[in-house]
């Protein structure tokens, strides 16, 4: 069947990593389904592509719901990024978990005396978020007929030019709610056009809301392309003037902030200038207080990053002496881990995370934590040069993984025991095999960590041991 063809009455047997579901072909072939499948559901399937050993599909439309499917508040919508809110968070557990032990399928010999804890759930499931981005744009579609110049919410999944209208995000709360929906009141009022991705022209790009859950207070950071040949000195004036009186008009917002976007690629970007407020939010995390700036780096979910620290701590059982924080961004899993040790290297490439390590250890008196701004790769290398030796390390690297020098470094640290933290189970599989390659570590644990409810996100933490004596 070509491209474009639609295969009906395909049975969602699964979901797998990545949150695509699996079905059939009708000649037996994987089909690999975006778009929100739910296991057990009967759907119709555009094709994305064919190949000899399975193709790839789109949801075109839904045949016969999934008896897995919780009825949901008239008022949520669902975009792609909570597209498993129809599925009972019980069941979102149970596939999460399912997924971590599938993705220890290529080291069944390693991970065999392995404990596979229970799945930690997220404390909140919704208006859990700290940070939500979203995005203006336009929706244009000649088979739905549409040419739409003004949306605000989030981007269609599988067509990211296009923007879906939001009028409730459930993984925000509500006072990140009340932002959005002001906000969207002026823009449209305000004549301003919004970003056009192909002819790189438009005023208004992004709104990002982030929230202090647990200290109070909230930031308001608007990406704007400031110098569209619309937002002429007039409109910038009206523009400044309600942004500025945000805070009194609601009055849970504590700092203003505008980024002056002209890059084309789609990023919340461009140099920040604060229209009204405080410069920063603070957060406390575990009795640690953390300050948030409009680009810094910090868990999405505030309740369950205590989660996943707190299940980090508890795999290190062999505390003292110097610990390795690989991959640190802001340092706050060292910073967390701080009390457990003599001395802690947090080690990152963004000079701004670094800054942001530097004060948040100023802020909190923590005074054995050093920041070390370069690549993991070259602090290896040089810390090795050096003789250096850890007693652990943590690593917390991107969705790709480690650097495909940083396994055979750390294996010469002479470390009792690693910690991984992951967001990604299959580059987190990868890098342990070269971890434990000759023998010198064993895997003790693994503990799956919901950090992103109704997403198909999963936060993995594996405790890796020294084998024998050193």
């Amino acid at each position: 069947m070509p491209k474009g063809d639609i295969v009906k009455g395909v049975l969602v047997d699964k979901l797998i990593f990545g949150g695509n579901g699996l079905g059939r072909m009708p000649d037996g072939r994987k089909l690999v389904i975006a778009g929100g499948a739910v296991p057990g559901s009967v759907v119709s399937v555009r094709l994305l592509r064919a190949r000899a050993s399975h193709a790839e599909g789109q949801v075109w439309e839904v045949e016969k719901p999934s008896p897995l499917e919780r009825p949901i508040p008239a008022h949520w919508q669902v975009y792609g990024g909570c597209k498993w809110l129809p599925i009972p968070y019980e069941k979102q557990l149970e596939i999460k978990q399912q997924q971590v032990k599938e993705a220890f399928h290529h080291l069944k010999a390693e991970s065999a005396d392995a404990v596979f804890h229970p799945i930690v759930a997220s404390p909140k499931t919704e208006g859990y978020r700290n940070k939500t981005e979203f995005s203006f744009g336009v929706y244009f579609s000649d088979a739905e007929g549409v040419r739409d110049r003004f949306r605000f919410g989030f981007h269609k999944q599988g067509e990211f030019s296009k923007v879906i209208d939001c009028s409730y995000c459930v993984l925000g709360d509500e006072e990140t709610n009340a932002v959005f929906k002001e906000v969207d009141t002026f823009a449209r009022a305000s004549g301003l056009p919004t970003y056009d991705p192909v002819r790189h022209n438009g005023f208004w790009r992004h709104l990002v809301v982030r929230r202090s859950h647990n200290l109070g207070g909230t930031m308001v950071v608007f990406s704007l392309k400031t110098d569209d040949e619309a937002a002429g000195p007039v409109k910038m004036a009206e523009f400044r003037a309600w942004a500025s009186n945000l805070p009194k008009v609601l009055p849970h917002v504590t700092s203003v902030w505008m980024l002056h976007n002209m890059s084309q690629a789609d990023i919340v970007d461009g140099d920040p200038e604060l229209l009204a407020g405080e410069r920063s939010l603070k957060e406390k995390v575990l009795g640690l207080t953390f300050e948030i700036h409009p680009r810094s780096f910090f868990q999405t979910n505030t309740l369950g990053a205590e989660k996943l620290y707190e299940t980090a701590a508890s795999f290190i059982r062999q505390p003292g002496g110097v610990l390795l924080d690989l991959y640190a961004g802001t340092g706050t899993i060292g910073t967390v881990l701080s009390g457990k040790f003599d001395k802690v290297y947090s080690v990152e490439l963004s000079a701004s995370a670094s800054q942001d390590c530097r004060n948040n250890l100023e802020l909190n008196g923590v005074h054995n934590v050093e920041p070390v701004n370069e690549t993991v790769e070259d602090f290896c290398a040089a810390f090795t040069a050096k003789g250096g030796k850890a007693d652990t390390v943590v690593v917390d690297p991107p969705r790709s993984g480690m650097h495909p020098d940083a396994p055979v470094a750390i294996r010469n640290f002479g470390a009792k025991e690693i910690i991984y933290v992951s967001c990604n189970p299959a580059t987190l599989a990868r890098d342990l095999k070269s971890l434990m390659e000759g023998g010198l570590y064993r895997l003790t644990d693994v503990a799956a960590v919901d950090m992103f409810p109704h997403t198909h996100h999963i936060e993995t933490v594996v405790r890796l041991e020294a084998a024998g004596p050193r």
